[in-house]
Parts: structure tokens; sequence; C-alpha cells
């Protein structure tokens, strides 16, 4: 029989896509997926380390598989992403039922190094400091048949004091846009009708081979490819935000109106000590030229609370940009030292109550104003890419959901005949919460696609090669009384 594997992700969109490429070179090499409760003869764990507790979560969940382990002598363990890239040989020391330690430069060499530490009954960590292969080469197994991601880059090239991502990941390594758009044509071919490209920092795509105007042209490239109904990217600097990128977006028609732009603070001060080179009033003027260009676009941001130094006037500029930028959402994360940055040694660090207090104030202005954004579309009819895992379905009513071209999450009424996920269809709002819209009439225009067709033939396959997915976006809503989380990897 063939050995079975698990893949458990944690973080960023980046993680999410490079578990997705670990999966397909697992299959590859004969692996099947676990399903069910059983212990599988394989588990991955594609780690974080931006997170405060990455490193307790980690060995908490190693400490937790160390039992199953001895009793199934041929497991194997394996532990890579971005805090095996931090912490190198120091996991096989803490736990050294531990077969395999990859970093983020080496996603390929897994197969491999799982084979030689069967063959040599000893631990195999490899950590390289270059990447050696990009990503998006390797084989992949997708999670979802209508909706996809598209790697543009790896890497970054800032030094935002606050993060330790470009330690982890590397400089920006730029894919040539005919290969990003060869990957694109394959998706659609096989059926895909969504795509986000994806990177650290897209919007500085093309550096590396010397065009600054590189994204701008990608995306009117996804224009042109038939089939593909919806291009959506994640996450651009406001740095690097240009007008030719605003144009694109508002002249391609299969460019969403939606954009998740990092604001991190509002305050000039903070945001020179984060050493994040815009303030306050060009990313404002960012968002108006957004808002001019396309007036329907949801803007959703991330902001950190409580960075060293910060005052309660800085903290009150933050709010001002929340109040002007009406963001459809916002990630909000209470700041908190990360090992190896420059923020962590800075002066001023805040007590945790002051922070919390101001985390609390943050949220319910947000929450106000997500809210009020939303109930602005009541009345109005919205188009929905139907998906299979989104949001909570309601019991009684049997709603479907899905996300409109805004990045809204909407729940409907799926009508006499439902849409299957991957379809697209048109519905009226009839009720907005901050986070959701519902629809509860029926739809009045169901457009069958090839997305719907390719999740169709995805169920008439066994169970393992198949699961409920999601559109590929994060999640929304009130956060959790007492974060301490830094954004996600994949926002610059």
């Amino acid at each position: 029989m063939a050995r079975t594997y698990q893949v458990r992700t944690y973080g960023c969109q980046m993680n999410v896509h490079d578990s997705e490429r670990l999966s397909g070179l697992l299959e590859a090499a004969g692996y099947e997926r676990a399903e069910g409760d059983g212990v599988a003869d394989l588990v991955v764990l594609n780690t974080c380390a931006v997170r405060e507790n990455a490193d307790n979560k980690l060995y908490g969940n190693l400490g937790h598989l160390a039992p199953a382990k001895a009793a199934n002598p041929g497991m194997q363990i394996a532990v890579g992403g971005c805090l095996a890239q931090k912490d190198k040989g120091e996991i096989v020391r803490r736990a050294p039922w531990v077969d395999v330690v990859f970093g983020t430069h080496n996603l390929g060499s897994l197969p491999v190094l799982l084979e030689r530490a069967r063959h040599n009954a000893e631990a195999q960590v490899e950590i390289l400091d270059a990447l050696e292969t990009f990503p998006s080469t390797l084989p992949s197994r997708r999670e979802s048949p209508y909706s996809g991601w598209v790697s543009i880059s790896v890497g970054c090239n800032n030094t935002c004091t606050f993060c330790i991502v470009p330690a982890l990941r590397g400089k920006e390594r730029d894919r040539r846009p005919g290969d990003v758009l060869a990957e694109v044509e394959a998706l659609v071919e096989q059926g895909v009708v969504e795509v986000t490209l994806l990177g650290q920092n897209v919007n500085a795509y093309g550096a590396e081979f010397g065009d600054r105007g590189a994204f701008a042209k990608l995306l009117r490239a996804c224009g042109g490819v038939d089939g593909l109904e919806r291009v959506r990217f994640t996450s651009p600097h406001p740095r690097d935000f240009t007008d030719d990128v605003i144009a694109a977006m508002a002249e391609t028609p299969n460019a969403m109106p939606s954009l998740h732009m990092p604001l991190q603070s509002g305050s000039d001060d903070v945001l020179r000590r984060m050493r994040r080179s815009y303030r306050q009033e060009r990313y404002l003027r960012i968002v108006e030229d957004v808002r001019a260009a396309i007036p329907d676009a949801a803007i959703t941001t991330d902001i950190i609370v409580g960075f060293p130094g910060e005052t309660e006037a800085d903290f009150q500029a933050t709010l001002d940009v929340v109040r002007a930028a009406r963001f459809s959402s916002a990630f909000t994360f209470q700041y908190s030292k990360r090992p190896g940055t420059p923020a962590a040694e800075m002066e001023g660090q805040l007590p945790k109550q002051v922070v919390q207090e101001r985390y609390e104030r943050l949220v319910e202005l947000q929450e106000q104003v997500s809210w009020d954004e939303a109930k602005r579309l009541v009345g109005r009819r919205v188009e929905v890419l139907v998906a299979e895992g989104e949001g909570r379905k309601d019991g009684e009513t049997r709603r479907l959901s899905g996300r409109g071209r805004d990045g809204r999450l909407v729940h409907f009424a799926p009508g006499a005949t439902a849409p299957r996920p991957g379809d697209l269809v048109e519905v009226g709002v009839t009720y907005a919460a901050p986070h959701h819209l519902v629809a509860d009439e029926a739809p009045t225009g169901v457009r069958r696609t090839r997305g719907g067709d390719a999740w169709e033939a995805a169920q008439a396959r066994p169970p393992a090669q198949r699961r409920a997915v999601s559109l590929g976006l994060p999640a929304v809503g009130a956060p959790e009384p007492l974060p301490a989380d830094a954004p996600a990897c994949a926002a610059s």
C-alpha cells in the first residue's frame, strides 16, 4: 500500500501555496493523502515564524505527535517553512523524533530527504540560504478546482523593523511574465475561473528584471486570458503603488474591484520607526485615486497597534486614517516582539494594558466603519462566485455562500436549482453585517462556468482526491479578545 501523508499549514497565503506544492511533490513520489482520523505515515508541519507564539505552537504540536510516532515506528515527521528556516537544527535537538527539517528555499528536496532519513535511520536537516528552485516549477495538488493561487515572486526587499520575513524568505525573486501567464492559462484550461496573483510585495514585481511597470502589464495580460473570470492580487506595498497599476485595475474587466493594502500605522512618526517608506498623506492619496478610478472598490488593510514609542497622538492618527479611508475590513494586530527584528530592541515598549485598550478602540471603530460600508450595498445587485466551504451555512434557509467581485462574503438563497461551486450568480442584497452580506431572494441570474464543471467532475473522484475548498481569501470578522499576532507574512 502507498504511504499516506498529511500536511498541516500555519501562517500566510505563501504557506498555503507552498503546502499545495508539498502535497504535489509527495503525490508525485507515490504518497496518498490521508483521510479520516487515522494516523498518517507522514506528517508535514509547514510553519510560520511571524507569530509571537509560533515556537510554542510548533513544539506543542510535535509533543502531541511523539506518542503516535512511538506507537508507529515507520511514521515520519517533517518540519518546513519559516520557523524551520529560522531554528534549523534546534528543532531536532528539542524534538529528536523529527525525521526531516527543510527550509523555505528547498521545498523540492522533501521526498529525497524523507527517503534519506528512512535509509540512514537518522534525522536530515537541510536549510539553504538561497532559493533552489522557484516553487511554481514544482508539482502541485491544488485545493480548489475553480480558484487558484499563482505566485509571481518570492522574498522581499523591504526592511520593515517589525518583520522577520525577509530574513527567512530572502531577497525578492521574480518569475518571468511569460511563465506566470503560462501557469494562468494552464489553470484556466483545467477549469479555474479565479486566480490570485501572490507575492510578498506584488507591485514591486519586475524589479529583478528591470521593468518597474511589469505588474500593471501583467494585470492587463491576465485580462486577455479567455475564460478567466476574476483576477485578484495580494499584497501590494503603498511605496510601489503607482498610477499605472490603478489604471490597469480600472481598465481590465476581470481585475476585481478589491484591494488589500497594508497601512500598519497612520502616524508618520511610527511609520518612520517602522521603516515604512510612505506617509499618511501618500497612503490616503492612493485610496482617493483608487476610488476615483474604481468607485465600487473595497479596500482592506493591516494595522499594528502599540508599536514601540507609539503615543496617544500617534494612535489617534491611525484612527483618523480608518475614518478617512473607510476600509471594508481591517486585520488588526497588537504589536509583539519578534526576536531578530530591530523593533524588538527599540525603547518605548508599551505596557500590555495600554496596547489592549487602544486595540479595542480600533476594533470598535473599524467594526462600525465596516458595517456602514456594507449597508451601502443593501438593495443592490452583486455578482457572486459560488464557493464550497465559505462562511456558515444557515440550516433553515439552506443558504449558499460565495464572494462578490469586491471580495465580500455573501450568503444567498439558492433558488429552485442550486448553482454549483464555481458558478456565477447575480443576487440582490437584503441585509448587511460588518463582515458579510445576505441575499434572501433567489438569484435572478445563474451562469454555469467551466469552474462549476471542474467542481462537478471533482465530485466523481475518490474522497482522498477531493475536499471542501474556499476561494483562497482570508476570513474576516471580529478578532479574538486578546490577540498578539503580527500581520500575515504575505502582507507587505
